[in-house]
Formats: C-alpha cells, sequence, structure tokens
C-alpha cells in the first residue's frame, strides 16, 4: 500500500508538482482499498494527515496575523488608514500555501467516502451480550462473525480509560483466541462454558456477540468497527 511520511508536506522537495504526484498515489491506493471495503489503515492514515495539514494552515495563519502592520495611505473616501502587511509569504511559503489547498478538499472527500463506508457497515451490524453480562464489563469475550454462513471468530477484549490533557479517552485491546465452526453444536452460549472452563480466571466473563450481515476482511475492517461499536454498547450500558 502506498503511504505519506509523517512528515510528507516538508520533507525533500517543497515542489507543487512532486507533492501533488505523491498525494494522488496514496488517494490512488486509498480508493482501491476502499472499493474493496478495507478501510484499515488507509482511513487512520487520512484523520491524521488531514488533522496535521489543518493545524499547518491554521498556524501559518496565526503566524501571519501577529506580524505588526505599516499604515502607507489614508483613505479619505472611506475614511479609514490602509495598512501594508510587513510580513509577505516567501515563494518557499507560497508554494507550501499551494500544495496546503490542494490537499485540503482531496483529503476531506476521500474521509468522506471513508465515513459513509464506515456507517453503513456499523449500522448493519448487530450485537447483544451473551448469557448474564457481569456489572464489571471492562474484560471479556466478543464473538465475530462476518457473513451470515460464517464461523465463529472468538477474541478476548480489554477496556482501558486513558487520561489525557483535553480529556478521558477509553480504549479497547483484543487478542484472537480461536475459530469455531458454524453449526448447531457450536452455539454461542456452548463456546461461552468452554471459554470458561479453559480460564477460571474469568468465571463469568463479560461476552458479545457482533453479527456482519455482510462477509468483510476482518482485520482491515470489521474487527476495527467491531471494536468502536462494543465500546459504545458497553458505555451505554
Amino acid at each position: 500500500m502506498a503511504t505519506l511520511s509523517d512528515n510528507w508536506l516538508t520533507e525533500k522537495y517543497i515542489d507543487f508538482e512532486y507533492k501533488k504526484y505523491l498525494l494522488l498515489a496514496f488517494l490512488q491506493d486509498v480508493d482501491k482499498n476502499f472499493e474493496m471495503q478495507k478501510l484499515y489503515p488507509s482511513l487512520k492514515e487520512l484523520i491524521t494527515h488531514y488533522k496535521q495539514l489543518i493545524v499547518i494552515k491554521d498556524n501559518k495563519d496565526d503566524l501571519a496575523r501577529s506580524f505588526p502592520q505599516k499604515a502607507t495611505e489614508i483613505d479619505l473616501e472611506n475614511m479609514e488608514i490602509v495598512y501594508e502587511k510587513i510580513f509577505k509569504d516567501s515563494q518557499l511559503m507560497q508554494e507550501l500555501e499551494h500544495i496546503i489547498n490542494y490537499s485540503i478538499p482531496r483529503f476531506e472527500r476521500y474521509l468522506g467516502e471513508g465515513k459513509k463506508i464506515y456507517e453503513s457497515i456499523e449500522a448493519q451490524l448487530n450485537i447483544f451480550p451473551v448469557g448474564v453480562v457481569p456489572l464489571r464489563a471492562k474484560e471479556g469475550y466478543i464473538f465475530i462473525r462476518d457473513g451470515k454462513n460464517a464461523d465463529t471468530k472468538v477474541y478476548g477484549y480489554d477496556i482501558s480509560l486513558f487520561e489525557q490533557p483535553e480529556g478521558n479517552y477509553r480504549g479497547i485491546h483484543t487478542e484472537y483466541i480461536d475459530t469455531w465452526e458454524k453449526g448447531l453444536r457450536f452455539s454461542y452460549q456452548y463456546i461461552k462454558l468452554e471459554l470458561i472452563k479453559e480460564n477460571q480466571e474469568l468465571p463469568n466473563p463479560a461476552t458479545y456477540a457482533i453479527e456482519s450481515e455482510w462477509a468483510l476482511p476482518m482485520e482491515e475492517t470489521l474487527l476495527p468497527i467491531a471494536k468502536r461499536r462494543l465500546l459504545k454498547f458497553v458505555e451505554a450500558s
């Protein structure tokens, strides 16, 4: 997959045509992944690069506004003083601004497409608890089926709270455990009981099933969306 480095905007050549080539190669690859309903890591990279561009653009505007201005003339007709900016963009800064203004709407376009795909997939997911859910649901198991006739993939999960200056955030870590073949014998309740036998440290684990009507790429799409869906479900409960 084509990627953009964290410093793609400023590293090597500050040249519009060169940066345009890098950007379009990256977006072309993102487009191919979206066509195959592979959202990650493309969507995450799009968000990261877009936010960086916005920060750079805003900081540049703040820098320009912070520079002093020089009075050049008096407009008697409008009764106001005309000022000239002492800060003037160098050729390099103008080239960067050209690249930024070209890139931002293109990132926004693909972010919009990625969001539509994400929301359509999330909307068709069905999530429900398996058996009795304990009061403490920060760790347990997820059963995932990607398609109506799919086997059940079992993951252990653990929810953590992260403290950041701007607020507290919840994150979820998953670990693949096993795959159970589809069949009447291997019901969700049966799988849960087998997991309890194997792991006595979780005698009554929080367990959730997440079913997708569509067959989807597991690592690139279904698992990341299922994890976020589970977070929402647990918090709402």
